[in-house]
């Protein structure tokens, strides 16, 4: 109603997306848009929030698809052992034996912990967890995971 949009945060914690006040939007086709957050709330799980210029259920339909990108230098700092997952798109993704098992290709939020897509010979997916994720080294675009490459 009245311009108000559901929104899907991949914040920690979800509602922390509407701390930031200007958000880009970049449309299914590709175009971006900024919006200024008038206001946002949590409700149940989901996140609603009405943008400036955003006035009615047309202009609120117009956006679905649309992903929210928030200007790096607005992000808060990782702490040790934190990543971006934008920093880890395109890394090299090698095995405790030394087998290289492509690269991260995108991240999947699955009910228990989120799970990293690396595709290579073969498409791995491995859980983003401590047991599984030993090592980033992102100058040298390495990620160490105790995996192995057989496993299917």
């Amino acid at each position: 109603m009245r311009g108000w949009v559901h929104v899907t945060s991949y914040t920690d914690p979800p509602e922390r997306l509407i701390s930031y006040r200007t958000w880009t939007l970049r449309n299914p086709d590709g175009t971006r848009v900024e919006r200024r957050l008038a206001e946002g709330r949590l409700q149940g799980n989901r996140l609603v929030a009405r943008l400036e210029g955003v006035e009615d259920r047309d202009a609120a339909a117009a956006l679905r698809g649309a992903v929210i990108e928030i200007e790096r230098s607005e992000l808060p700092p990782t702490r040790e052992r934190e990543y971006y997952r934008a920093d880890l798109i395109g890394l090299v993704v090698r095995n405790l034996e030394g087998v290289e098992l492509g690269r991260v290709d995108y991240f999947i939020d699955a009910p228990a912990n989120a799970v990293m897509v690396v595709r290579g010979e073969r498409e791995h997916w491995l859980p983003v967890t401590p047991v599984h994720l030993r090592s980033v080294d992102l100058d040298a675009g390495l990620i160490l995971v105790d995996w192995p490459a057989e496993l299917e």
